[in-house]
């Protein structure tokens, strides 16, 4: 589904990402792990097309994406969730919800738009208890369960994910990969990065660890589960 080759990207005079290579296929979970400043953010937005690449390509279902804009490359399927819980806190969860539909917002009658909502809160059924309530009041682990929400309501065919439990006490954060394993039996194809490696490990199918922007090593989830050097680094053995 999406194959990256020699990218690398700069944040003005830093070097953020260099020279990296990476295949995702489609209905896997792919992870990116590593320290902060490592580069896995700046990955994900040159995905998403928020940070144009220096060098190198990114190609996607065939197509290359490499500097498409964000609102094309969004509308090809691709949705984040994006670190730091970016709700519209002024909004409802009903209207964040509506947002979520991206180009198709006018297109999709109410009916059509119950319908959706109905999925969501079967995965999310505090969401439905919340559902007139400004987003920007609600606790951190619901306004994480909405910025997921709205990323899925849309039926993207790739889901990136940044960072999802930060911030989160651990049983919302259990929550969260409780919706994430449901979410790779259903074959969607996320990539996921993941301050608590450990977890990431246990829902990926491959994973890939960065440093100083550079992919460093890579493999099946539980060959880097059982890596000595990941362990000691990423995974507190």
């Amino acid at each position: 589904m999406l194959k990256i080759t020699g990218l690398h990207a700069h944040h003005g005079s830093v070097h953020a990402l260099r020279g990296i290579d990476i295949e995702v296929r489609e209905g896997e979970v792919v992870s990116i792990i590593g320290s902060n400043g490592a580069g896995k953010t700046t990955l994900l937005d040159c995905i998403l097309g928020n940070v144009t690449a220096s060098a190198g390509t990114i190609t996607y279902l065939g197509q290359d994406i490499t500097r498409l804009p964000t609102h094309k490359t969004i509308n090809l399927g691709i949705s984040i969730v994006p670190e730091g819980r970016q709700v519209f806190g002024s909004l409802t969860v009903y209207e964040n919800l509506r947002m979520g539909l991206k180009k198709n917002i006018g297109q999709v009658s109410n009916a059509q738009f119950s319908e959706m909502l109905e999925r969501i809160f079967a995965r999310f059924p505090r969401l439905k208890e919340r559902i007139h309530q400004a987003a920007g009041t609600m606790s951190g682990g619901e306004q994480q369960m909405l910025v997921i929400s709205r990323s899925l309501i849309s039926n993207p065919k790739l889901l990136l994910l940044d960072e999802p439990s930060l911030g989160l006490a651990p049983i919302i954060v259990n929550e969260i990969f409780d919706i994430l394993h449901e979410l790779k039996k259903e074959k969607m194809t996320i990539i996921l990065v993941e301050q608590m490696a450990s977890k990431a490990l246990q829902i990926a199918d491959r994973g890939y660890v960065i440093e100083n922007g550079r992919i460093v090593i890579s493999g099946l989830a539980e060959e880097l589960r059982s890596n000595k050097d990941i362990q000691k680094a990423y995974l507190g053995v």
